[in-house]
């Protein structure tokens, strides 16, 4: 039989099994995967090259920085509201398995799609559903 862990362990690893703590870290690693997709995409994006102007530097980089600020925080939203509702769900059903995702998936896509209208909400539960599942699955 292994000893014990001792109480600072115990107090560290509920930290890091918390939703909390889940949470917020995937709202942080969504903002920079966000920033880092906004740049590229600001950076390739044809519809900047197409002005009456020519383009300056400045010009260019507040492109850039709004692009990238906008795109970190909608992956920020969804990082977080998915890793929540995942864990909640986890928590509440007492086990971790691929339902957990899809759930998971079903209604922060219906919650970001509900905006739209019902339909909308339905076709986007469906969809972050199974991109959900389908990550889970072969990760």
């Amino acid at each position: 039989p292994l000893p014990p862990k001792p109480r600072e362990e115990l107090m560290v690893q509920s930290l890091f099994e918390s939703c909390i703590f889940k949470a917020t870290t995937s709202c942080v690693i969504g903002f920079a995967l966000g920033g880092v997709f906004g740049l590229f995409t600001a950076s390739i994006d044809p519809a900047s090259t197409i002005s009456p102007e020519p383009l300056t530097l400045k010009a260019t980089a507040r492109e850039m920085k709004a692009r990238s600020l906008s795109y970190g925080k909608n992956f920020a939203i969804i990082g977080a509201m998915f890793a929540g509702t995942e864990c909640c769900l986890e928590s509440h059903r007492g086990k971790s398995d691929l339902l957990n995702g899809t759930l998971s998936g079903a209604i922060v896509g219906g919650v970001l799609g509900v905006r739209a209208g019902v339909k909308a909400g339905l076709i986007s539960a469906a969809g972050f559903a199974a991109f959900s599942t389908v990550i889970d699955y072969y990760l």
